[in-house]
């Protein structure tokens, strides 16, 4: 391979094609199923991946196919077959659903609005995860015009992964035959410590998300009234959370939810938190004053890859601050998002956070835990001899430095399906959901700089993986 001819290729792809495609991708608010319960009557799902149909077929890549596969009552998947010069198969992976619009947005930039300003592309679904189709694809017709080998590869574009993936397993199970038995996964929904190498993520934690629910009584009534005899939902929630985090530090206190953390990723923490050091909480936007859990980065990256912790994410039952009478509430209902170890079962974590939610609630109040997913987080094999050194010679040819392996704290769902499916298999997954990014929230953005240089180092992947016979 001629790096220069490689980098000079995919900068011309992404300015010519990926670009305007990727802008009219975020004009489309293609919200998941979880968030939008109407998603297939207002089409936006359909209209992204009609897009990202009509962009694949119009890409000059040899032998490329397309099926549209649907399954009654569930979101579409975008099925793609690329021919290779090797028996083996390279299994792609991307996601078209996207996170709801969240407040918060400055003036002059929206979540279906995309911007473009310095090296950031702003706009819903930029950095989570439109771009990864397109990187991927473009990887794969770089190769093709300097003749460059690779394996055979399938690609696989679902709908619903911001939801959890629920639909995915079924389309799995529906295009085995045709997937085969993939010795490399390359997924770029995954984040980065930063824009100037390539993070290779390692480790992905669990979810379990859901509804904690307490009512004390049938109807509100005057708080003057009824506080000191009526026990307030609030502080009977607030009980029920002390049995699982301890306030003063945020530990999640049950054993249960917790895990030993394996040697090699200490080390590999380690490693990045030195490369790191006070970026590692200085990415985030504390108001002033406000502290970090810990100053220690390696503690922090063990923290959010491998211990679980609470996240209180939604709330019901409380009116707004200027429609909040003097009234004893009825109800108080929490969104909890816990994160569990990678090799934390999910579903039995769910059954035990509700047991420990449930059982003898405080005065006899009606107490209820809903689990709305649990999803699996995914530890990575080790790395064999021919990747590791693709993805170093990838990192110092595209980024300048050595590539960082790191654990995530994010769920992604697809991963720990796969990684049981294909336990032989390789695993590059990366991203640039890095500092400022914010998936998810405002201002979401693209860094295009390092979007490109990570497809450049997704070629060298597959065309070593596809030389090495």
């Amino acid at each position: 391979m001629d790096t220069a001819q490689i980098r000079a290729a995919v900068e011309r792809c992404w300015q010519q094609d990926v670009l305007p495609s990727l802008m009219d991708f975020i004009r489309i608010p293609a919200i998941s199923p979880l968030f939008d319960a109407k998603w297939e009557e207002k089409g936006h799902i359909e209209a992204a991946l009609q897009l990202a149909v009509a962009w694949c077929k119009a890409q000059p890549i040899a032998g490329l196919r397309l099926e549209v596969a649907r399954l009654p009552g569930r979101t579409p998947l975008l099925f793609i077959e690329i021919p290779g010069q090797t028996d083996e198969t390279v299994l792609l992976y991307g996601h078209l659903d996207k996170q709801p619009e969240m407040v918060g947005w400055r003036e002059d930039l929206g979540p279906w609005q995309p911007v473009v300003e310095g090296d950031k592309l702003y706009g819903r679904g930029s950095v989570d995860d439109g771009y990864a189709m397109y990187a991927a694809l473009t990887a794969l017709r770089v190769l093709q015009e300097q003749g460059v080998p690779h394996a055979r590869c399938v690609g696989i574009i679902e709908c619903c992964e911001e939801s959890g993936s629920y639909d995915l397993p079924y389309y799995i199970d529906l295009l085995a035959p045709r997937i085969g038995t993939p010795s490399l996964v390359v997924g770029l929904d995954s984040g980065c410590g930063d824009y100037e190498r390539l993070w290779c993520t390692v480790s992905l934690r669990g979810l379990i998300n859901g509804n904690l629910t307490v009512d004390v009584l049938t109807e509100g009534v005057h708080s003057g009234d009824a506080s000191g005899t009526v026990p307030s939902g609030f502080r009977i929630a607030r009980r029920l959370l002390s049995r699982l985090e301890d306030e003063e530090t945020g530990r999640i206190l049950p054993e249960a939810f917790h895990r030993p953390i394996p040697p090699e990723r200490t080390a590999q923490a380690e490693r990045a938190a030195a490369v790191l050091g006070e970026a590692v909480y200085a990415k985030f936007p504390f108001v002033p004053g406000m502290e970090p859990v810990s100053r220690d980065p390696k503690e922090l990256i063990l923290n959010r890859a491998w211990k679980p912790a609470l996240s209180v994410t939604g709330a019901g039952g409380l009116p707004s601050l200027d429609n909040a009478g003097n009234v004893l509430r009825p109800r108080t209902a929490l969104k909890l998002s816990l994160r569990i170890p990678p090799s934390c079962e999910p579903q039995a974590a769910a059954a035990e956070l509700k047991t420990l939610l449930e059982s003898d609630p405080p005065y006899g109040a009606k107490v209820a835990f809903q689990a709305e997913q649990a999803a699996p987080g995914w530890d990575a094999a080790p790395l064999a001899p021919w990747f590791e050194a693709a993805l170093a010679r990838a990192s110092q040819s595209y980024f300048g430095k050595e590539a960082v392996f790191m654990g995530e704290g994010v769920t992604i769902p697809f991963m720990g399906m796969l990684g049981e499916r294909f336990p032989q298999a390789q695993f590059l997954i990366t991203g640039v959901l890095g500092p400022g990014s914010n998936a998810h929230g405002p201002n979401e953005f693209l860094h295009l700089p390092a979007a490109k240089a990570l497809t450049c180092c997704v070629a060298e992947v597959l065309a070593a993986h596809g030389g090495r016979a």
